[in-house]
């Protein structure tokens, strides 16, 4: 893939890393490719980063066609560059594609596309712990009519953001709130995939849950509504009696997180017994009820590890592990990042040099 390169004339400079916050800095340049049915992929091209210049009447404004990707590279100590299972990115974000009728991209051009990106704005990486440089890729519809159709035009674009550590005083567990009213999902629909409108219908859940106090929303399914999925912005999992539960991607309404592919994978490695099922909310309150209950945490890109402290369901509130990180969330947080950053053996290849 030949990418045209346009530098930017007036670059900018990597803010200290307490000044970085999430999502809020973005970097010189960014990556654009254009879509249509006769040239298909096409144009291929880094320019600084800016506005877009968009159709007001194009489908991924009206209708929310669009899709996106969350993931991160990390400065090691000697200077290098590592994304972190970058081809399980490149694979999710076709199959939400898929879903909502977008184009797809071959795994290699996008593979290629965020390492160049990366490369020219290298300078852009933090070094000191606990930072990195927050990679968003998305493919979004531009054909510029209002009648409901298949998608003929798409846009793909990667945008980077030099992010501070999320957990700059240390790791602190968060308090949940079930929801139980809003669903997140339904199976058939597209819980699995990574799509703006799923995010957008999440809103109104968790301002309520911020107005009582609560970070996020815990939901649970969108039949039977008994069944926990998943947090607001992250997969969840619980150590009950010694066993690590998480639910189960079989019904199509939870996302498919790499973070929490990665941590069943290392849980395994310890020989650590991990279910991936069905549970239902009365199973999770009643082992928080009788003690069986051992640990809550998130599992996520931007958090990696984010440890519950408090379930709130029914008016009722339940203490999880004192209000403390558990054994198992920070070992696997210290694992994670150890490989991530490059203080700990990758024995499972997941990282790749820029």
């Amino acid at each position: 893939m030949q990418i045209s390169i346009t530098k930017n004339q007036n670059p900018g400079k990597l803010p200290p890393s307490d000044k970085l916050g999430f999502g809020t800095i973005f970097s010189d340049h960014m990556f654009i490719m254009d879509y249509n049915d006769a040239e298909k992929w096409h144009n291929p091209r880094i320019i600084p980063y800016g506005n877009l210049s968009l159709n007001p009447a194009g489908s991924g404004i009206q209708y929310a066609n669009t899709v996106f990707e969350g993931m991160k590279a990390y400065r090691w100590a000697d200077g290098s560059i590592h994304l972190f299972r970058a081809i399980e990115n490149a694979k999710r974000i076709n199959i939400s594609a898929e879903r909502i009728g977008l184009p797809q991209i071959p795994n290699e051009i996008f593979l290629e596309a965020v390492r160049k990106v990366v490369d020219i704005d290298r300078n852009w990486v933090p070094s000191e712990k606990g930072t990195s440089l927050y990679i968003r890729p998305f493919i979004f519809a531009t054909d510029p009519e209002l009648a409901l159709h298949g998608i003929h035009n798409a846009i793909f674009v990667i945008i980077l953001s030099p992010s501070g550590s999320y957990f700059a005083e240390g790791i602190k567990p968060v308090k949940i709130m079930l929801e139980t009213e809003d669903v997140r999902a339904v199976r058939g629909g597209t819980g699995y995939t990574k799509c703006g409108g799923n995010y957008a219908a999440s809103n109104r859940a968790g301002d309520r849950a911020l107005a009582k106090g609560y970070s996020q929303v815990l939901w649970l399914d969108g039949v039977h509504r008994k069944y926990i999925e998943e947090v607001g912005a992250m997969n969840v999992m619980f150590k009950i009696n010694g066993t690590v539960v998480t639910p189960s991607l079989e019904n199509g309404s939870i996302l498919g997180g790499i973070t929490r592919k990665s941590c069943i994978e290392v849980l395994k490695s310890w020989g650590m017994p991990v279910e991936e099922r069905l549970l239902s909310v009365d199973e999770l309150i009643g082992a928080a009820e009788s003690g069986k209950l051992e640990e809550a945490f998130g599992t996520g890109t931007a958090a990696v590890i984010s440890p519950i402290g408090e379930l709130f369901y029914n008016d009722k509130k339940y203490t999880v592990n004192n209000f403390e990180i558990g054994e198992t969330a920070q070992k696997l947080y210290d694992e994670l990042t150890g490989i991530q950053w490059g203080t700990k053996p990758d024995k499972f290849g997941w990282t790749e040099c820029v």
